[in-house]
């Protein structure tokens, strides 16, 4: 239990390079291989990391090669589905970087893969890990619970690449980080969302860049998203800045470190919190460790994790067809479209027994 977890990394690009320097960093884990289909992608960040560590195109052969303990998959999205399919299968527990896939659809069919083998699928939502973050979920909970919780995020980056070629660039790669935090925080199911996506006139992306989006949750309380990604000056962090409006006060967060609370008209508190041990994707990395040692199911199970994808998907589908979208809808959309697609008879099998998809996302869980 003591020993670092032997790992296998999957994808050796910008994020790729990321998570070895967050696996290097850990006392928990050691990178033991680094699969891509490129072998020169694969020299090149490991050389830039000062790494050396066997490679090659195939994910599973390293890692049994290699007798690691799990694999990270920090591939492509639309890679994600055939990479975690074949390592639940070798019976490897995955982490992988969000989006898990695509689309809800593709999404339930690993459910279903992580149910037939009975493996860990955890998705990597690094930005709810965040002490200053903990700060405000735990104060709002003390004034009372959340009624609306909102956040603005501003930044204007230059990334070139696939990006700046996206049709939703800013809802699909960046805003679902602020919907899974916003779906952590309240502490409810998701159920409809109204959203409007545009491009400024002096946008450098070909798909919309800019958003506003209004979701309802189980219980009444609403969370309101304002994002650009060609905002330049007083840009927010990359968190965003947050509000959130309880029955007996408010809390904010500027998204890093700095968080204030007031308690009805007495005096405001300015906190300044102590970052954590491990935040953004070493909070991930330390949870799924810890997961895989004790068989507790993480935060970002697979069948949690579906809820955050369903409301990007669903504001994707809201701000095309201008109308307000059900969310649990769309799972059960999402559940019919798994089911015909061409699938293994033991996947199909699984996703034909559920009588109601959101109910058992909610119900059903793979522990480590």
């Amino acid at each position: 239990m003591s020993a670092p977890l032997r790992l296998v990394l999957v994808g050796a690009g910008q994020m790729g390079r990321a998570w070895i320097g967050a696996i290097d960093r850990s006392e928990d884990a050691e990178l033991v291989g680094l699969a891509d289909l490129d072998p020169r992608a694969a020299a090149d960040a490991l050389a830039a990391r000062g790494r050396l560590v066997p490679t090659g195109p195939d994910a599973v052969a390293l890692a049994r090669s290699e007798s690691a303990d799990a694999i990270v998959d920090v591939t492509v999205p639309v890679a994600h589905l055939p990479v975690n399919l074949a390592a639940l299968d070798a019976g490897y527990p995955v982490l992988c970087e969000k989006p898990v896939t695509p689309t809800v659809r593709d999404a339930l069919i690993l459910v279903a893969a992580a149910e037939t083998t009975g493996r860990l699928l955890m998705v990597s939502q690094s930005r709810r890990y965040y002490a200053a973050l903990d700060e405000l979920r735990r104060r709002a909970a003390s004034l009372g619970g959340i009624g609306l919780l909102s956040t603005e995020f501003l930044k204007a980056p230059h990334f070139g690449g696939f990006r700046e070629e996206m049709d939703h660039p800013l809802l699909v790669d960046m805003a679902i980080h602020s919907f899974d935090v916003a779906r952590a925080v309240i502490g409810r199911v998701p159920l409809t969302v109204d959203c409007r996506s545009f491009n400024p006139s002096w946008s450098w992306f070909r798909g919309d860049a800019a958003a506003t989006a209004v979701f309802e949750f189980e219980g009444g309380a609403r969370f309101q998203y304002f994002g650009s990604w060609v905002a330049p000056g007083l840009e927010t962090s990359w968190n965003g800045v947050w509000r959130a409006g309880t029955e007996r006060g408010t809390v904010t967060w500027d998204g890093e470190s700095s968080v204030e609370v007031q308690d009805g008209d007495r005096a405001v508190e300015h906190l300044d919190v102590p970052h954590a041990a491990h935040e953004s994707i070493e909070g991930s990395l330390a949870e799924f460790i810890g997961a895989v040692r004790s068989g507790d199911t993480p935060s970002g199970e697979i069948h949690e994790n579906v809820w955050t994808l369903a409301m990007t998907e669903a504001a994707v589908r809201s701000t095309e067809t201008r109308s307000t979208v059900d969310i649990g809808a769309l799972i059960d959309d999402a559940h019919a479209q798994a089911i015909a697609t061409d699938l293994r008879d033991d996947l199909r099998a699984v996703l034909a027994s559920w009588s109601s998809p959101r109910e058992h996302l909610l119900a059903t869980a793979v522990r480590a």
